[in-house]
């Protein structure tokens, strides 16, 4: 084999395919990625201080790339493969998320990047959602929702070909990645005809509507493509005035001068034709499930920020767990007690920060012993500098808020079962990372490098 291509490249390559391919089939995402481009090029041109941070931190050549995607499966076996070819693409399972407390009969994990310098090149991710049979009350459509996928392949044979040549290899070549990126593509592509009939169908939508999308076709087709952007507020009025359907409300904090973790809106779900086994060709039913996303990205909460964060949303929130027409008025009193400040975010030790000696510090120190270090200092000297780690992953709240937002609030409350990690990560046959553990690490890596490089050791 020639020199293996690199799964940060074989990641790009497939998030651009993904992208254009999502383009074709749902235009109105074309539209969302106009509006980003156009919003995130008027923040960069009035706010110059922002720009420079962003390249400074190696945020901003990313910016354009960046996209998170979203799928559902069925089975352990089709949630196991797919760790196998996300790990092809250098991405790992990190965080476990459970939302059936929102009435959503899935768990998830997020498939990223987790080390800093592939983030920085390409954060493409993918959420992923694993359907709980045991959440379907009705044991007769259980049965028959387990059977129907037990008879389906989401992944071709020469997909996982190519899975096993790069986990025997370590790696695949320039045309064995082009090759493994179109197979992989064809399991996210839309089909627009059922593999069970109307009256299965109908029953699992009844069900719940996220039931007969992962059971009712031949794979997890892409449900949406998310941007990123650096004002959600002023996407979210461009797509209103586009005429989009789009959410009232932004899930996630409020409007914030330093923001925090991750804000989202999107448009309503797409009512796509489908045809069903039994209807002879024809296209006689109808499908809701796809629509587009835009995200805002802050800085990584720590532990006690996040439990900071959770106890002003709750506030927020009130004793029913409502929004309702003053909810953002309540967002925005509630989170008056998380500081807006990037220094009080880092000396009350609520946010995490990647830090670097500057060239001003860079042998300030040199040939200094001993393990003392005056960080806060270095830093008010112009020695040490501290940028905000980029928060890489989800919150469950929102990601909740956003499927109920595109079900049109049909669905139950909640089930009675919630949290099955261990279940989840027997089914994806590896354990999920945790991303506070992840922050951590790097915000320790790096202020040891800082240290160091101006001790000139």
């Amino acid at each position: 084999m020639t020199d293996p291509i690199s799964s940060t490249a074989i990641r790009a390559r497939f998030a651009a395919a993904m992208s254009d391919m999502y383009r074709q089939e749902v235009p109105l995402y074309g539209d969302l990625l106009d509006i980003v481009s156009r919003v995130n090029a008027a923040v960069l041109a009035a706010e110059p201080a922002l720009r420079a941070a962003l390249e400074e931190a190696g945020e901003l050549a990313r910016l354009d790339a960046e996209r998170h995607g979203a799928i559902r499966v069925g089975t352990a076996q089709e949630l196991s493969a797919l760790r196998r070819v996300f790990a092809v693409m250098g991405m790992a399972p990190v965080g476990y998320y459970d939302l059936s407390v929102a009435g959503v009969p899935v768990h998830s994990t997020a498939f990223r990047p987790i080390d800093s310098e592939a983030l920085r090149a390409n954060p493409f991710r993918v959420f992923t959602s694993l359907l709980r049979l045991d959440l379907i009350a009705d044991t007769d459509l259980r049965a028959q929702a387990a059977s129907i996928l037990a008879g389906r392949r989401i992944l071709s044979d020469r997909a996982m070909e190519l899975v096993a040549l790069h986990e025997e290899r370590g790696g695949l070549s320039d045309a064995q990645a082009s090759e493994f990126v179109d197979e992989v593509l064809d399991t996210f592509r839309w089909h627009a005809r059922a593999i069970v009939d109307r009256t299965s169908y109908d029953r699992l939508n009844a069900a719940h509507r996220l039931i007969a999308d992962i059971v009712s076709f031949r794979g997890p087709h892409i449900n949406h493509l998310t941007p990123r952007t650096l004002d959600i507020d002023a996407a979210q009025q461009a797509m209103h005035d586009r005429g989009m359907a789009a959410k009232d409300v932004v899930e996630g904090p409020p409007r914030r001068a330093v923001p925090i973790l991750l804000r989202q809106t999107s448009f309503k779900a797409l009512d796509e034709s489908i045809g069903f086994v039994d209807d002879l060709g024809q296209t006689t039913g109808s499908h809701t499930a796809r629509f587009g996303e835009i995200e805002q990205r802050g800085v990584a909460l720590t532990p006690a920020g996040r439990a900071l964060y959770d106890a002003c949303l709750d506030r927020a929130r009130g004793a029913q767990g409502s929004q309702g027409a003053d909810y953002m008025d309540r967002l925005a009193a509630a989170f008056s007690a998380m500081p807006d400040d990037i220094v009080a975010l880092r000396r009350d030790g609520l946010a995490y920060f990647r830090y670097s000696a500057t060239p001003t510090g860079v042998g300030a120190l040199a040939g200094e012993a001993g393990d003392g270090a005056d960080v806060e200092a270095w830093i008010d000297a112009g020695w040490i500098r501290a940028d905000p780690i980029t928060y890489e992953d989800f919150l469950p709240v929102s990601a909740a808020g956003i499927f109920q937002s595109n079900l049109e609030g049909r669905e139950q409350a909640a089930y009675a079962a919630h949290s099955a990690q261990a279940q989840f990560e027997q089914a994806l046959g590896a354990p999920v990372a945790d991303p506070f553990a992840l922050y951590a690490a790097e915000e320790a890596a790096s202020r040891a490098a800082a240290i160091a490089a101006l001790r000139g050791a």
